[in-house]
């Protein structure tokens, strides 16, 4: 599976995470279904302009600027490698698996001039003032994934470019005479359509299963690729998938670096929030489903991720039962859990089947933890995890009621102290009674 990756001209914001976690999952999937994966995400630090259709500043270019570092391959690489370890990081945090490969663009420029010249020798490309263009009207195919081909009109794609033939054209190569990289058809860049071709048949052959990236990609990017690389000869991928967008803001715009709205996994640890709750948020909608951000429902996918673990960890350490009438309920949810992650990622009931699972009264410890952990090898939410209960500020008035409580159990008033607890936990805080005495913990 070839996975869309990051132009590493800044820090990922957690929209974009969005479809590296959906790939993970994916793979994770497949895994648990016992198949053998090799992944990639590719790495793009040269040749991305601000508009997928070849107009507006080069990104990596933008960041040099940004960072006040000279117009230099070099000082472009460093930029590239400096973003490239805080996107490692990212993965890292969200319990994302480490790929096969994770190749740079740049390091791959003899690949796209092969592929460019491939094409250019079997009369696909042209040639323009500032650089070398595919001809969509040769690939009688082109628009195929999404429909785009009955749907998109000239205004969906305005540019300045008044050379191109086709206002669906697109530069497989760019020239630029100052900057950039040596080739026979001129000094410049390679497009990014032409890189992802390029890696993905270098890193998994000219026919591979899967290719992923967010639903943005679909109008332009991935048609290019489609084209490009279907001419050249090859078959190239046989399933496409795409993540929904991450909303943000009241008008549910997508969030985005452009909009200067993006949030970061760094924003989120300083607000004492687990990067794993982003993930438990993910999940908790399809991938395919556009998904609404907000603080308030973070916070609470990380208050759920904490109580989740904490009632695992009670669970101890118990054998399965033996018995037959409870291993054909543990079969069974194993078999709805199967079908469910099955059917287009649906992670949502997985999630749920879990809460089910802790509070089932037909299902014994040691099978609880069995199921949950196995479940957890797609979930990758690390259940299992040890936590700490976190201390919280009791209020005056709860720590009143926790006093009456307790003295109410001390006299074997038990109506009266089940009628305080109840009184406790409408105000926001969770009892437990423990050996060493009251627990009580916030619920918010």
């Amino acid at each position: 599976m070839y996975n869309c990756g990051p132009t590493v001209y800044d820090y990922a914001h957690v929209g974009n995470l969005r479809s590296y976690v959906f790939a993970d999952i994916l793979r994770r999937m497949f895994e648990y279904n016992k198949y053998k994966v090799r992944q990639v995400i590719n790495i793009t630090d040269i040749g991305h302009l601000s508009s997928d259709a070849d107009e507006g500043e080069d990104k990596m270019t933008k960041a040099l600027k940004r960072m006040r570092k000279p117009l230099t391959l070099v000082a472009m690489r460093e930029v590239a490698d400096f973003y490239f370890r805080k996107f490692q990081k990212d993965l890292k945090s969200l319990n994302i698996k480490s790929p096969a490969e994770l190749p740079f663009a740049s390091d791959n420029i003899k690949e796209d001039i092969d592929l460019i010249t491939r094409l250019s020798e079997k009369d696909f490309t042209y040639r323009t003032s500032d650089g070398i263009y595919f001809d969509t009207s040769k690939f009688a195919d082109y628009g195929r994934l999404g429909n785009i081909k009955s749907m998109e009109t000239p205004e969906s794609r305005i540019g300045t470019n008044t050379e191109k033939r086709d206002y669906r054209d697109f530069a497989v190569w760019k020239f630029n005479n100052e900057l950039g990289y040596d080739a026979p058809f001129g000094k410049g860049f390679p497009g990014w359509h032409i890189e992802c071709s390029a890696m993905s048949v270098k890193y998994l052959g000219p026919e591979f299963d899967v290719h992923t990236g967010g639903i943005d990609h679909i109008p332009v990017h991935h048609n290019n690729e489609i084209a490009q690389s279907v001419c050249a000869g090859d078959p190239y991928a046989h399933y496409w998938m795409h993540n929904a967008f991450l909303n943000v803001g009241e008008e549910s715009a997508r969030m985005a670096k452009s909009a200067g709205d993006f949030i970061t996994l760094k924003v989120v640890k300083k607000k004492k929030i687990e990067p794993l709750a982003v993930r438990y948020l993910f999940l908790g909608a399809r991938y395919s489903s556009p998904l609404q951000f907000s603080w308030e429902s973070l916070e609470s996918a990380d208050t759920s991720l904490s109580k989740l673990r904490a009632r695992f960890q009670e669970l101890g350490e118990h054998e399965p039962d033996t018995l037959e009438d409870k291993k054909l309920v543990v079969k069974n949810y194993k078999k709805k859990f199967n079908e469910a992650i099955n059917d287009d990622l649906d992670t949502a009931t997985p999630l749920a089947m879990v809460w089910e699972i802790l509070k089932s009264e037909t299902v014994g410890d040691g099978d609880k933890r069995k199921l949950i952990m196995g479940f957890d090898r797609v979930l990758g939410l690390k259940i299992s995890k040890k936590v700490k209960s976190k201390k919280v500020e009791i209020p005056e008035n709860i720590q009143n009621l926790i006093k009456e409580r307790d003295l109410a159990r001390n006299n074997k008033d038990f109506a009266k102290s089940d009628q305080i607890r109840t009184e406790i936990e409408t105000l926001g805080f969770e009892v437990k009674d423990t050996t060493e005495g009251t627990e009580v913990t916030s619920r918010q």
